[in-house]
């Protein structure tokens, strides 16, 4: 059994910080085989954990049924993993239409955000309709409880030194032999999708960007939840607007994009500005419809 195996030394050059990462907790020999326990793993089901029990108590909290809400968890988990990998199949279907049997090895990597939620979501629908759960009420504690869980869980592509953004000489840049390593080996892929990448000089940390907007994006929900909370689904229209801006941006500097058929669109992109747009217009739409009822009530008691 070994402790803290896969290291990797990440450096700040602007900063004049360096850490020792390790990308694996714990490596346990099986037979002919090992079995590894990533610190992505680890971080994710921590995030997990962290998301469950704030959603679990703000259910309590607004009398949902306990009961059903663990059923959500469960099914919906499963309902995550499963979009989260079609949609990184579907995107990179010229590879897996000729390795069909590679689909279904998710832990050689490949699980998309958007397709998780949009999985969970699903699977959550369908046990709402079921149980009786008030299905929209849900959809706001999701949308809270999915930034602790992105907040925490990016640190995971940190440990692994993967989903990073393009050249960048501002301070925070950071770099490690695997980073150098993965753009030399991408050369020709970034150049495809028409930007170049020097192994030489440090990158965004974009997982550092996704988290503390996540995080902070929790504070400013959970500020909602408790003062400015109007309707039901508010929370998640919030949600879809934070998120959707920031995986926007951050999406525009990442290096491992998934992008449209043989364009350079990027998918996460232009699902998130549609994200956007849908939310705003609904959130809009909500608060005029508010504000009209709110008017004839007042003529009403005239």
């Amino acid at each position: 059994m070994k402790f803290l195996t896969d290291h990797t030394l990440v450096e700040f050059p602007g900063l004049g910080w360096e850490f020792d990462v390790y990308a694996n907790l714990l490596e346990i020999p099986m037979g002919d085989g090992v079995i590894t326990i990533k610190f992505y793993g680890v971080l994710i089901a921590f995030g997990l954990i962290l998301a469950a029990l704030f959603g679990g108590r703000k259910a309590y909290t607004w009398k949902m049924s306990l009961d059903n809400m663990v059923d959500v968890l469960i099914y919906g988990i499963i309902g995550a993993v499963v979009g989260a990998r079609a949609y990184y199949v579907i995107f990179q279907w010229d590879h897996y239409k000729n390795n069909i049997e590679d689909i279904f090895k998710i832990w050689e990597g490949g699980l998309a955000i958007y397709g998780g939620i949009i999985g969970g979501i699903l699977v959550a629908f369908l046990v709402c309709k079921k149980t009786g759960l008030n299905f929209i009420k849900l959809l706001d504690l999701i949308g809270m409880s999915l930034l602790i869980g992105q907040g925490i869980g990016r640190w995971g592509n940190f440990t692994n030194q993967e989903a990073f953004g393009t050249n960048t000489t501002l301070p925070w840049g950071m770099t490690s032999d695997k980073i150098v390593a993965y753009i030399n080996s991408h050369q020709a892929e970034f150049a495809q999708n028409g930007f170049e990448m020097d192994p030489n000089l440090p990158v965004h940390p974009t997982f550092l960007y996704e988290s503390l907007w996540c995080l902070l994006g929790f504070v400013a929900l959970y500020i909602v939840c408790q003062k400015f909370y109007k309707f039901d689904g508010q929370l998640f229209l919030g949600y879809g607007i934070i998120y959707g801006i920031e995986r926007t941006i951050v999406e525009g500097l990442r290096t491992d994009s998934l992008y449209i058929g043989n364009t350079t669109l990027r998918a996460s992109q232009v699902l998130s500005l549609a994200i956007v747009a849908v939310c705003t217009i609904v959130t809009i739409y909500k608060f005029i419809k508010l504000k009209k009822a709110k008017t004839t009530e007042v003529q009403e008691n005239v």
